[in-house]
């Protein structure tokens, strides 16, 4: 039994807007997501006997894209362990409230704990902003549009979805209708672009009409929809990383051996200073004495707490926006606690590492590149994920 069986797959469009994540990977055709999915059946086969049917349920959900990154993750982190030279033991039965973490990891006398968890920026629902719903995103992507993409306002929804078919040929109508010659050189004597408005069922959309360069033109796999509105997000960065932490924190009591948070971040902008101020609390300056000094402020998962609450979180290790196709990509970086109760975790030769001195964090690159521990070579996936098909230069 494999994740993902051989087959002969011919659909190489990129992932529509309403397609789980799962069918997706399933579905996808080419030589790059044949390397993703032969990837990730290999790793998949080191896992023991016993955890194998769970992560592969999970990988496979068509209901819930969370459990399918969630499961990747903790493939990608199981896959570093032991790439690392570890032993890892899935859902050891360790520490003292009847729960178990997902990794205990051991080589020769060292032994320590990973817990894995993943966060995701929500979207904002509602507002000037708001996305097309992924049925409605799909069929406007469906519209044959060899000369535009086109960007979308949605103005007002209705009680009811409309009906694709109107929508799709009307806009259709219109895109064929202009001249993508013609419009960029309307365009740079200021004339604005070409603008259409929807109406139906209470339903309301207004569209912008932008020419494809012309070496970019008649490529029949590339999405109609060219700009989504700016995206509002709800929380911030910060405080998902810091929710993370207290979530997994203190969820298996005391596990008597040094204890990580892997936390893979989901994020539109992942910056390191959100996760230094989850962690070690918000950097603040002030003059003391005449003289300019730096603190934290008490806010941060280590410096919110007294008596050493948090103490049994050794470090948190963080990678922004793991996938497949971010493996060999971007570096885990261990943020190590500052607390001087907590029992010190080792860090591996491929993870940079985080701490505070004097209230500034001092960092340090890996050792060794991510890709070492993977066995992937720095370049992975080779080739493109979506390469041009059929290009045609017709105006």
């Amino acid at each position: 039994m494999t994740v993902y069986a051989s087959r002969n797959r011919t659909d190489a469009s990129p992932k529509r807007a309403a397609e789980p994540t799962c069918e997706f990977l399933g579905r996808i055709a080419g030589p790059f997501w044949d390397q993703v999915r032969d990837t990730i059946n290999e790793w998949w086969s080191h896992l023991p006997d016993h955890a194998q049917p769970g992560l592969r349920s999970r990988l496979l959900d068509r209901n819930f894209d969370t459990n399918v990154y969630s499961a990747l993750w903790e493939l990608y982190l199981h896959e570093m362990l032991i790439g690392s030279g570890y032993t890892v033991a899935i859902e050891p039965g360790i520490g003292t409230r009847g729960k178990n973490p997902d990794f205990l990891v051991s080589r020769e006398s060292e032994q320590f704990v990973v817990e894995a968890i993943w966060t995701t920026q929500r979207l904002e629902e509602t507002g000037p902003n708001r996305l097309l719903p992924p049925d409605l995103a799909d069929a406007i992507d469906s519209v044959p549009s060899p000369n535009f993409f086109v960007s979308y306002t949605l103005e007002q929804t209705g009680p009811m979805t409309p009906r694709q078919r109107r929508l799709k040929t009307e806009l259709t109508q219109w895109l064929a209708s202009l001249h993508p010659d013609q419009v960029i050189a309307e365009y740079e004597r200021k004339v604005p672009l070409p603008k259409h408005t929807w109406q139906e069922a209470g339903w309301r959309l207004s569209f912008e009409a932008i020419p494809r360069s012309p070496g970019k033109r008649g490529n029949p796999t590339s999405r109609t929809i060219g700009i989504h509105p700016a995206m509002s997000w709800f929380g911030d960065e910060s405080g998902q990383v810091l929710d993370a932490v207290k979530k997994k924190g203190g969820k298996y009591g005391d596990l008597a051996l040094p204890f990580i948070v892997a936390v893979g971040r989901a994020a539109l902008f992942p910056e390191d200073e959100d996760v230094e101020t989850a962690l070690y609390g918000t950097s603040v300056e002030y003059v003391h004495n005449s003289t300019r000094a730096y603190g934290r402020q008490p806010d941060g998962y280590w410096t919110a707490t007294y008596d050493h609450a948090h103490s049994q979180v050794s470090g948190v290790l963080t990678v922004s926006n793991p996938a497949p196709w971010t493996w060999t990509k971007n570096t885990p970086v261990l943020w190590q606690s500052p607390d001087p109760s907590s029992l010190s975790a080792p860090a591996l030769p491929v993870w940079a590492t985080a701490q505070v001195v004097d209230a500034h964090v001092e960092h340090q690159p890996p050792t060794y590149p991510i890709y070492t521990a993977l066995g992937l070579p720095k370049h992975w996936p080779v080739g493109d994920a979506f390469p041009r098909r059929h290009p045609s230069n017709a105006g």
